[in-house]
């Protein structure tokens, strides 16, 4: 429920999370109540881009960079429809925007959305809270929503978790659309939506490859309908555990043996195709400053992320699966988390995060290159 207002700014909001923690500060955004799962980035920039990240659909979004903005809202950055966060939390909104492609102010679009969210608070200690107890079930609540401590933690409690949740195909396009490739095409690519961020295809359009962007429900026989020389599965928001139907469409096309990349949701979607089992993150990875080492060559690589599941396979042995040899290709520095898998019997490889760098750095664009590649050996 929301409510537009334009005096927003000095409306009351509180913020509950499912443990009884309170923190009260401001309205921003749209007035009125929202919920979903407490996650922190630490992106200091590229606030749009993780807005309208499908992989954050039902989940409230705290931002650890203080002064958020600052740059207004532009046309460009849009990497889908719409805003897919439940929430957003800021300690210290920009009071005028500053950026020659701003359009309008932050606040404004995420109030012309319907989104609701809290600033003025201390993101510091709540960062600390989620960091030490977990990432867990939120609500903001601003004007007439506002009620009792009692009863407005009562309601956080009864909503849904994050675990168990399956919505890549509420996110996913409904219909299948084609981005041309940039010059000559070299390649066609069926890519499955499973909450796709406008950015990927473009990567790969400038390669040279024709991307058939096919929806979350796409059968085997969708994907081979557009005759692809490689297939790619994307990220995507919920639990992989749900996820039967896209790990049947993999199992399919690595039955095949075309070349396969998938990333972050199309990551724990390979994991569970080779037999391994996923698991939820203490607070999961979100920024775009995480370290991971690609193993195949010892570089490291500072990448951007938004996951809060991972794949559970061994890190440091060759895995038997009913698709030949696989092996752990990249690795967070941070914890050790599995951030990469790829088969040595098959062209087939996937990595946690997330190379198309909107917003990011670009250290990971070689992925793209790989995956190329691997198109390029099949052919010959």
């Amino acid at each position: 429920m929301t409510t537009s207002t334009r005096g927003a700014a000095r409306t009351p909001a509180v913020l509950v999370l499912e443990d009884g923690r309170i923190f009260r500060g401001r309205a921003y955004g749209a007035v009125g109540e929202t919920f979903g799962e407490a996650v922190f980035s630490t992106g200091m920039t590229g606030y749009q881009e993780t807005l309208t990240d499908p992989s954050y659909h039902r989940q409230v979004v705290v931002m650890t960079a203080p002064h958020v903005g600052n740059t207004g809202v532009n046309d460009e950055d849009m990497e889908s429809r719409k805003i897919w966060v439940s929430g957003y939390v800021v300690r210290d909104p920009a009071r005028v925007p500053s950026n020659w492609r701003s359009r309008r102010t932050l606040d404004d679009e995420l109030d012309a959305q319907g989104v609701v969210g809290i600033s003025g608070i201390d993101t510091r200690a709540l960062t600390r809270h989620l960091r030490e107890r977990g990432a867990m079930r939120v609500g903001i609540f601003s004007g007439d929503a506002v009620q009792d401590d009692a009863a407005l933690l009562a309601r956080v409690q009864e909503a849904p978790q994050m675990k168990g949740a399956n919505l890549s195909a509420e996110v996913a396009t409904t219909e299948p659309y084609v981005v041309p490739a940039i010059g000559e095409k070299k390649f066609t690519v069926a890519a499955v939506d499973l909450g796709i961020k406008g950015m990927t295809p473009h990567r790969m359009a400038e390669r040279g490859i024709e991307v058939h962007v096919l929806p979350a429900t796409a059968t085997v026989e969708d994907v081979y309908a557009v005759n692809p020389d490689g297939v790619f599965f994307s990220n995507g928001p919920g639990d992989p555990a749900t996820a039967d139907h896209p790990v049947s469409v993999m199992r399919g096309v690595l039955e095949r043996g075309t070349p396969l990349f998938g990333i972050c949701f199309g990551n724990q979607i390979l994991g569970r195709a080779l037999g391994f089992g996923t698991f939820k993150l203490k607070y999961g990875h979100r920024g775009i400053n995480q370290p991971v080492q690609d193993r195949t060559t010892g570089k490291v690589e500072v990448t951007a992320h938004n996951h809060g599941f991972a794949v559970d396979a061994p890190l440091d042995q060759v895995s038997e699966t009913p698709f030949g040899r696989a092996e752990v290709s990249h690795v967070c520095l941070n914890d050790n988390v599995v951030e990469g898998l790829q088969l040595l019997d098959r062209p087939a490889f996937s990595v946690q995060y997330h190379p198309e760098a909107a917003a990011g750095p670009h250290d990971a664009a070689y992925l793209f290159d790989r995956f190329v590649s691997l198109m390029e050996g099949q052919r010959a």
